[in-house]
């Protein structure tokens, strides 16, 4: 790894800690903000919503600029467009200004990946893998952190705009590094180096085994419900705790944190086990079954002791990286348009963000219902699953290796 870069790259997982706060402060908060808008529930998952359709807004012309203009803008304009949200969050007094503020939210966090991932790569491009699982080991700490800060505030009868003010506090140092002191390599520089490599500048013609209209659709709707999955239960798991299973109002948002620890585990599990050649397609179908399983136990056992458990197996198996794993094995089904996959199979992603918040928003009244949904959800995502793996298996029969591991990608 480059020691240059290190402390570029610190300040970039720190912009995914608080990230990991942006996706569920709102939910966090749902009550308080209720209040301030003169809504309900329903209307806070409304604005929730709204990040998805920011998200969409820029994110298959982002990485495309990201390459032309580098890195370092887009990650500067992810920051700045942050603390517009963090800020006008907290200002907003009706749902329809909130709705605003929370489409810069999700443009934020286009502007982000377009300009974090690949910088990451070309800083480090022997570990690009490792490099970006990390961002996700920030994003469940930002996840895990936030429900005991926000428990804290609650039982202190604190306001609750403080979790907003220090994600604000922090943006802005982070903004002035990056600004003034951040050290990015030229963009594209690692394929640079693997012509470089290689030691000729042709490339030979790849072949996508695999059939668009077939394999395409099955990764696209996988990439759909795996969003869906982890990110209905990350919205809603704190109400459904307290509402349904009959916790304190701590206790039902530390299932967030359990789910967050969970998250982070795998991505640790993942990265060893991928070391050690084990097949991005094995961990597929076990991921979308024991998100299934946990997700139905939830939901037919809604006890204390029972959602505490299960918080951390569905975030252990739906939100530990398994849309990357997707992504990966995806790419070996194409592997000359890596770009345009990525672009469509985030997207599909991003549908889930917009989308999910507005059903579920309107099942609010019944938070049973709700974790139904998901475990709906989740079956689905398994048979897809299966459905993926038997076409891998078909398509690289003779293939003894099978996909590269992350560190390849």
């Amino acid at each position: 790894m480059k020691n240059k870069y290190m402390p570029t790259a610190l300040s970039l997982y720190i912009n995914y800690f608080i990230h990991g706060i942006g996706v569920i402060i709102l939910a966090q908060n749902m009550t308080a903000l209720a209040h301030q808008w003169g809504t309900n529930a329903g209307g806070v998952a409304v604005v929730i919503s709204s990040l998805g359709i920011g998200r969409l807004i820029v994110l298959l012309v982002s990485g495309w600029l990201s390459d032309k203009f580098g890195r370092k803008p887009f990650v500067i304009l992810g920051v700045m467009t942050y603390l517009i949200f963090f800020a006008g969050i907290l200002l907003s007094k009706s749902i329809a200004i909130a709705y605003i503020f929370g489409i810069l939210a999700g443009i934020a966090n286009s502007f982000l990946d377009s300009g974090t991932y690949p910088a990451l790569m070309e800083m480090f491009p022997e570990s690009k893998g490792t490099a970006n699982v990390i961002i996700k080991a920030f994003i469940s700490a930002g996840q895990f952190a936030l429900p005991l800060f926000v428990s804290f505030l609650v039982a202190s009868k604190i306001w609750y705009g403080w979790s907003f003010i220090i994600c604000i506090a922090v943006m802005a140092l982070n903004l002035v590094f990056i600004a003034m002191g951040g050290k990015f390599p030229k963009a594209n520089a690692d394929a640079e180096v693997e012509v470089e490599k290689d030691g000729h500048e042709e490339e030979e013609e790849i072949e996508s085994p695999g059939n668009l209209w077939i394999d395409g659709t099955l990764f696209i709707l996988y990439g759909y419900i795996s969003q869906a999955t982890f990110y209905l239960v990350s919205q809603w798991l704190s109400q459904y705790g307290q509402q349904v299973a009959g916790m304190s109002d701590v206790s039902s948002r530390a299932l967030i944190s359990y789910y967050s620890v969970g998250s982070i585990v795998c991505v640790l599990v993942t990265a060893v086990l991928a070391k050690k050649t084990v097949k991005e397609i094995q961990f597929l179908g076990v991921y979308t079954c024991l998100s299934f399983i946990s997700l139905l136990l939830m939901y037919l056992f809604p006890t204390a002791i029972i959602c505490s458990i299960m918080s951390f197996v569905v975030g252990f198996s739906a939100a530990g990286g398994v849309m990357q794993l997707g992504l990966t094995v995806m790419s070996s089904f194409f592997p000359k348009g890596k770009g345009t996959i990525t672009g469509a199979f985030y997207t599909a992603g991003s549908i889930a963000s917009f989308t999910i918040p507005l059903v579920t928003g309107a099942m609010s009244k019944n938070l049973a219902n709700v974790i139904l949904f998901d475990v709906i959800i989740a079956l689905i995502g398994f048979v897809l699953a299966v459905c993926i793996t038997l076409r891998y298996r078909h398509l690289f029969k003779a293939d003894k290796k099978g996909v590269r591991d992350l560190e390849s990608d």
